[in-house]
């Protein structure tokens, strides 16, 4: 960050600490898709997960957790939240409402703490998202996880 303030993977260790949550922080080349970076980071595209900024209808936000090789189903996410209307927002929304850039977004370190909902299918495994930086990759194990931030589990994805 050009403010001198903490970069996006000081700000994923300090937060994930804060919550008690291990994380290792790897780097990895930069990846096309999420197949390049699964197999960079030598994981299945299911263990890649997906950190998606969605935005409310009153303008509020939520991270949905999604495995690599699905996709968020709306039907199924707009159920559990219990509105009518959600939507992805542009990518310089996702930056002001997260503080990192699409590509690097995760719950952890966010600039605002928005509730957190996890695909059922990311439970009990070891699973990489983003670090709050390009090139890099956050390992965490997903049920510490979704326990730390207090993530409502249920099936969000086709």
């Amino acid at each position: 960050m050009s403010d001198g303030g903490p970069t996006g993977r000081q700000r994923v260790r300090v937060d994930a600490e804060a919550h008690g949550l291990a994380v290792e922080i790897v780097s990895r080349p930069a990846a096309d898709t999420l197949e390049d970076a699964a197999s960079l980071l030598g994981v299945g595209s299911s263990d890649v997960v997906k950190s998606l900024v969605v935005r409310r209808h009153d303008g509020s936000f939520l991270f949905a957790l999604v495995p690599g090789d699905r996709q968020i189903s709306w039907a199924k996410l707009r159920s559990v939240v219990g509105v009518n209307k959600l939507s992805l927002p542009r990518p310089e929304i996702a930056l002001d409402a997260t503080g990192y850039e699409r590509g690097t977004i995760t719950p952890l370190g966010s600039t605002t703490a928005w509730p957190v909902f996890a695909d059922e299918r990311i439970t009990g495994r070891r699973v990489a998202l983003g670090a709050g930086e390009h090139g890099y990759s956050a390992f965490v194990d997903a049920d510490a996880l979704i326990t730390a931030y207090a993530a409502t589990v249920a099936d969000i994805s086709d």
